[in-house]
Parts: structure tokens; C-alpha cells; sequence
């Protein structure tokens, strides 16, 4: 997944505002300790972030 995807579902879910708040703010333990913000630049891959996102905050299958 392209991270110009990953923003732009996370905008879709979120809101445009709200995504990038909940990118830096939320710490989940699912990656690590981390923020989504952290994480991609730690290396992680933007699927597996999405897809951690998605687990923990309840995202609809149709969204995913």
C-alpha cells in the first residue's frame, strides 16, 4: 500500500482533521508502543499499520 492510500483512507474514516490528530496522538500497544506517526518511520509498512488501525479502532470491512 502507497502511503498516499494509507492517508487517504485514513482521511475517509477519520475525518481530514481528526486523521492526522489520531495519527501523532493515539499510542498503540498493537505497534509497538507507538503512534501510526512513529511507526511508519520506524519502517513499518503502511498495510500493517492500516490494517492495526482498522483492528483497533473497530473499521468497517467495507472500508478496509
Amino acid at each position: 500500500m502507497r502511503l498516499t492510500v494509507f492517508w487517504e483512507r485514513m482521511a475517509d474514516h477519520f475525518g481530514e482533521t481528526y486523521a492526522d490528530s489520531f495519527a501523532r496522538d493515539y499510542v498503540m500497544s498493537e505497534l509497538g508502543g507507538r503512534t501510526v506517526h512513529e511507526a511508519l518511520a520506524a519502517g513499518w509498512e503502511a498495510k500493517d499499520v492500516w490494517r492495526v488501525v482498522c483492528a483497533v479502532m473497530g473499521v468497517p470491512a467495507s472500508k478496509r
